[in-house]
């Protein structure tokens, strides 16, 4: 070392790091950063929404309550409705019970009545035939009874079962007795026992008859 370094004083020694490089200054912490953001007014509409959305729900919560309330009392004024109909229905039916049995009891009132006119002529009938030497007046009050019976009849839709060239049909007619004939080719009617009727085009009793049928073999 020369004289002159020697007498250099030591502060004018500069001291240089490993890195040589000037330090540089460290960013703000996040935390600060976040405390500085939440701080500014331009968040605070955020901090609102929940408080809205609470309020909408409760809103629609009060919406649907009245609208329960309303389907409730609907549903009674139903009830009410249909028990009303239940009812009126139950007294119909009674109503109709009861009428169809006075219906029965008294539906042949016209009719009997009529047929005391044809009893009070069997009465004459029978009066006048004390007296009647030859029967004649007898006979004609049983022909007029007979008369006013078939009249009866008629006027009631009682129509007689005609028996038509003897063909047998077994619908309206009730075979009572059968032979066998090898005259026939199908079943003959060749005696009415008893005389069949139709009541409004129904068959009310068949007639009773006698039948020959074709020969077996």
């Amino acid at each position: 070392m020369t004289d002159d370094e020697k007498e250099k004083p030591a502060e004018e020694i500069e001291y240089i790091s490993g890195s040589g490089a000037p330090q540089e200054e460290k960013p703000a912490e996040p935390a600060a950063a976040e405390a500085e953001k939440k701080d500014h007014p331009e968040h605070a509409p955020h901090e609102k929404e929940p408080a809205q959305a609470a309020k909408h729900l409760k809103e629609k919560l009060k919406k649907r309550e009245a609208e329960i309330k309303h389907l409730k009392k609907e549903m009674e004024e139903f009830k009410e409705q249909y028990v009303r109909k239940l009812a009126d229905l139950e007294n119909l039916r009674k109503r109709l019970e009861r009428e169809k049995s006075e219906y029965f009891q008294y539906a042949l009132g016209e009719v009997l009545l009529e047929f005391l006119a044809i009893l009070d002529n069997f009465e004459r009938a029978l009066q006048a035939s004390a007296g009647d030497a030859d029967g004649k007046t007898f006979r004609e009050g049983i022909d007029l009874i007979y008369r006013m019976s078939q009249n009866l009849l008629l006027k009631r839709g009682v129509q007689l079962i005609e028996i038509k060239d003897g063909i047998f049909d077994p619908t309206l007619h009730h075979a009572m007795a059968m032979e066998e004939s090898d005259q026939v080719e199908e079943p003959r009617v060749t005696e009415e026992l008893q005389k069949g009727y139709l009541l409004h085009n129904r068959l009310l009793r068949p007639s009773m008859v006698k039948v020959v049928v074709p020969k077996k073999g």
